[in-house]
């Protein structure tokens, strides 16, 4: 071990110690399950980023209904203890608490791409003249194939009417100031802005308040991809006037593997009954849905935008952890995620190899709790030895270890540990 780390791991002990020991928000780990190493100690757990750990009250509701279902049998949609008919709604406040939105623009709903697939139905009406769509380059598959989709639906083609952003040459990560230049050069053409809250790979957060209000300058309509944004930044989607969103529930909102993810559709377009959508039985209106009648009345706002009846076992495994989340509060949450990351990026630092560089910014405002880790010539070997040592965390091709150490459950030790457990591989790899 390099004498730099050496001497920053001698103060770990006292330091993690006393950062854990001043965390507010400490006792919220004892509410996740977190699986167990070989050595039967508790794993560090850095990937809440691809699937949050389980909150120990989802087992309990869920059960719950499993007992309604089998003492009430159909009767369980109005006699539950948390009737099936309604039960989506009982999440709908503190998703609008967590993305900044009036009850009315939220809605847990179906999958991602399911979700921005039927928004981009009714927001993206392109024209002749306004018909190109912007999207980050290097953006999560499922969304370009999404766009792409979009795009060749309405007769377009692709490699005209996609605007990829990608940074400058040499660099990792876009600038702002270079997204805001393209919209505003690009914007007469542009019918539709569709961008992460955070990027994948790179772990960039984006200035959606900026993007947006420079996409509404030009005319166009601006919606988010907020996977991995919820339950990771703090954001105020209405006051920024975004006109749709949807994100999943699986990474930071804790809902387990597959969860109902979510959309979001600012209040100007509540009453848009005119917006063209594909219309379900779901998203009918509630007083006379079950008059069974024949012409389609949307409710207003983001509900109307619903298909189908949603699945009741996952809506009790997103309300076990929003409930966690209303407690700790995501403003909360975020100072802490800041500290961890930022705790993270200093002991990188100190280890004293050019095989690793964080390509994350170093800005806080422009991340959130992920740093992406390039490793030399695509070595995957290290992310290998760092996992075989009880690590969860991620690696993405070509050359990215993930980690993200998440606010409500992880601690300062579960990166000091990480950062130990980093630069002994690295060494071992080093040393051969």
């Amino acid at each position: 071990m390099n004498n730099m780390l050496i001497n920053a791991l001698g103060q770990l002990p006292e330091l993690y110690t006393e950062l854990d020991a001043n965390d507010p928000l400490r006792n919220f780990r004892e509410c996740f399950c977190i699986p167990i190493d070989k050595s039967g100690k508790q794993s560090v757990y850095l990937s809440g980023n691809s699937l949050g750990l389980q909150p120990k009250t989802a087992r309990k509701y869920i059960e719950a209904e499993l007992d309604d279902w089998a003492r009430l049998g159909v009767e369980g949609h109005l006699h539950a203890r948390h009737p099936w008919l309604p039960y989506h709604e009982f999440v709908t406040e503190s998703l609008a608490r967590l993305v900044g939105a009036k009850p009315l623009e939220v809605v847990a709903m179906n999958s991602l791409t399911v979700n921005l697939h039927l928004l981009m139905v009714s927001f993206y009406r392109p024209t002749k003249e306004r018909y190109k769509i912007v999207i980050e380059k290097g953006a999560f598959p499922s969304d370009q194939y999404a766009v792409e989709s979009q795009l060749k639906f309405h007769g377009f083609d692709p490699s005209d009417g996609l605007i990829e952003l990608g940074p400058r040459d040499g660099e990792d990560r876009l600038r702002t100031g270079d997204i805001l230049e393209t919209i505003d050069r690009e914007g007469n053409s542009i019918a539709m802005i569709l961008l992460g809250g955070v990027n994948y790979y790179t772990g960039q957060a984006f200035d959606l308040r900026s993007i947006t209000e420079a996409g509404h300058r030009k005319g166009c309509i601006v919606g988010f991809d907020l996977a991995h944004a919820a339950g990771n930044l703090v954001l105020q989607l209405h006051d920024w006037d975004v006109d749709f969103a949807a994100w999943c529930s699986y990474k930071y909102l804790n809902a387990g593997p597959g969860g109902i993810a979510g959309a979001f559709v600012h209040e100007r377009h509540s009453l848009s009954f005119d917006l063209p959508r594909f219309a379900g039985w779901w998203g009918h209106d509630k007083d006379t849905r079950f008059l069974m009648g024949p012409r389609f009345i949307p409710l207003a706002g983001a509900e109307g935008w619903q298909l189908s009846n949603p699945p009741i076992f996952q809506l009790a495994a997103l309300r076990a952890s929003l409930e966690i989340f209303d407690e700790a509060t995501m403003p909360m949450l975020r100072e802490k995620s800041v500290r961890l990351s930022g705790y993270l990026e200093q002991l990188l630092k100190h280890i004293n190899t050019d095989r690793i560089v964080i390509i994350t910014p170093i800005e806080s405002e422009e991340r959130g709790c992920q740093l992406s880790i390039r490793v030399k010539n695509a070595d995957k070997g290290l992310f290998e030895a760092v996992t075989g040592r009880g690590v969860f965390a991620d690696w993405r091709e070509p050359d990215v270890i993930r980690v993200a150490p998440v606010p409500l459950y992880n601690s300062f030790e579960d990166v000091a540990r990480f950062a130990q457990i980093l630069s002994e591989c690295l060494n071992v790899r080093l040393d051969r």
